[in-house]
């Protein structure tokens, strides 16, 4: 076993005493993370930490990854919006658990390299969009689970409005440097929220969330 691949059963053996449900950590396993950071840090691929990946932009921290994709209740039949494709990393873990991952990315240099390592690896059911004025992505709704690898202030009601009855929404709100990771399920009787615990996140630049 080489050092990355002891690093990676360092990170998901700790994972699975963290995370609930295996088939998350299963998804997390099967998912190279090398194939998505910069070449500078190929070797801190499996630390448990965000790295950057360009344009102001981050992997996000693996746990965090698998805290937020766990809160999704994934059965395997959803289509899925993610915001925030970013190296496509998470895409990739969501696209292990769902039936279609649709994510939308701001910086077209970003999702242009994401679309490349997800071809790579062989992916079919990830479309990679450029994210719209309009957060989210009107073309697909409603989706089952709507992710967001951004802050915003408050949760944005047109995200809502893309999310199918039961479906789930996670996001983090708050501040530009600090936020409450927030699990919202859409029910007919009123919305359920479960808060997660605090996180750092990019800010989420859009209509109804941040201004650039």
């Amino acid at each position: 076993m080489n050092r990355l691949e002891a690093a990676k059963a360092d990170l998901i053996r700790n994972l699975s005493l963290e995370i609930t449900d295996k088939r998350v950590v299963e998804a997390m396993k099967r998912v190279p993370r090398e194939a998505f950071v910069p070449q500078e840090y190929y070797d801190a691929a499996y630390e448990d930490r965000p790295l950057s990946i360009g344009f102001g932009q981050t992997i996000s921290q693996p746990f965090i990854v698998a805290l937020m994709i766990q809160a999704l209740e994934l059965k395997g039949d959803e289509k899925v919006l993610e915001l925030g494709t970013g190296s496509g990393y998470e895409a990739a873990v969501l696209a292990e658990l769902a039936k279609q991952v649709i994510t939308v990315e701001r910086v077209p240099e970003l999702a242009a390299s994401a679309r490349q390592a997800l071809g790579k690896l062989g992916y079919s059911n990830i479309k990679v969009n450029i994210a719209s004025e309009t957060l989210g992505w009107l073309e697909d709704v409603p989706y089952g689970a709507i992710i967001v690898s951004a802050g915003a202030p408050s949760i944005p009601q047109v995200l809502l409005g893309q999310l199918a009855w039961g479906g789930r929404l996670v996001i983090p709100t708050g501040s530009r440097w600090q936020q409450e990771l927030v699990k919202v399920t859409k029910l007919k009787e009123g919305n359920k929220l479960e808060n997660l615990g605090i996180c750092y996140f990019v800010p989420l630049i859009g209509e109804d969330a941040w201004e650039e």
